[in-house]
């Protein structure tokens, strides 16, 4: 039996062969299989409910639902409830879960060119992000991604920019020479360690605080809200402001699921979503600066604020130059020329 994803995916091929030919609507935001009851949808993350990807992302748009009265119920699913993030990428595509919130990075195992959004340096800041994703490029992005996966991209989210702890400061290309650094196990941040000059050492992020704890690492890379979430400055005497990535999470939603909703749902879902962004910068951001300030106060960790941000970003920016082909150096092209 084919699956959701695959049985979109041939409706999609079907509909722009025909051109318009009648009952083709998987790509259409105009008609909608509401039919005045109740719609279930379950919307999961990984992050756990203190975050600010859940408290001021997935249920702030649940809320929000809620209030509007409309006829969608949003389940929520947090902390990896419903798998991680490669097995949830799968459900997604499947239908077995109706929306989440993904990295590129993951979600670039099934559509590669989008793994670009999460390069080390693509973009210098979520200004650039929002401004890439709202561009005609950026709409051109989701479009040829929904119809080679059968998952709608709703909108993007900051995460928070990322940076190096270890037991030693990070201020430029070479200090990262002798270091053993967690990268998460995909194939984009495998690159970037590559083009930061970093020797990765992949971990498990639920065993990452043992591994810096006992050696097995030296350091990692990630915002300031995880490094908190995970207690890693228990174990770090460092965090170095080196920002080498634009953190963001993609919201995703299985098309079946999103053509399960009449049109006046859909805009309101999309409306949901789209007017969180702002709010969930501002939670990620309040949240990295009240950290910083306690850090501050405490003493530790030390905070290391001269790190030579340009002498990463040359390097980063001359491997991907070098080494990206095809769909995803046009992309990479694309996103740096949003600056």
């Amino acid at each position: 039996m084919q699956s959701k994803a695959t049985r979109f995916r041939t409706t999609a091929a079907l509909c722009a062969a025909a051109l318009l030919a009648a009952g083709c609507t998987a790509m259409s935001d105009d008609k909608g299989g509401g039919d005045g009851g109740t719609v279930k949808l379950s919307f999961a993350n990984s992050y756990t409910p203190e975050h600010p990807h859940t408290r001021c992302g997935v249920e702030a748009v649940a809320d929000d639902m809620r209030e509007q009265d409309n006829g969608v119920e949003i389940e929520t699913f947090p902390n990896s409830q419903l798998g991680d993030d490669t097995a949830r990428v799968t459900s997604v595509m499947d239908g077995d879960i109706d929306m989440d919130v993904q990295g590129s990075s993951a979600l670039a195992e099934v559509y590669a060119p989008i793994g670009v959004l999460d390069m080390a340096y693509a973009f210098d800041g979520p200004d650039q992000l929002f401004r890439f994703f709202d561009s005609d490029a950026g709409r051109e992005l989701k479009d040829t991604f929904a119809e080679k996966t059968g998952m709608r991209v709703l909108d993007v989210w900051f995460f928070g920019m990322r940076h190096f702890s270890a037991n030693e400061p990070v201020r430029e290309p070479g200090d990262l020479g002798g270091l053993r650094m967690r990268f998460p196990d995909s194939k984009v941040y495998l690159e970037n360690a590559k083009a930061l000059g970093a020797k990765a050492t992949t971990v498990a992020f639920e065993e990452l605080y043992l591994s810096l704890q006992r050696g097995v690492v030296d350091g990692q890379e990630n915002p300031i809200p995880t490094v908190v979430e995970m207690s890693m400055e228990e174990v770090q005497s460092h965090v170095s402001l080196t920002g080498h990535q634009t953190g963001s999470q993609l919201i995703v939603v299985n098309e079946d699921s999103w053509q399960r909703l009449s049109g006046e749902q859909r805009r309101a879902l999309q409306k949901s979503v789209s007017g969180t962004r702002a709010e969930n910068r501002e939670c990620v951001e309040r949240e990295e600066a009240r950290i910083l300030k306690q850090w501050a106060e405490k003493g530790k960790p030390e905070v290391v604020e001269d790190v030579d941000r340009e002498a990463f970003r040359g390097k980063a920016e001359a491997y991907f130059t070098e080494n990206l082909k095809g769909g995803q150096r046009e992309l990479y092209d694309a996103v740096r020329a949003a600056g």
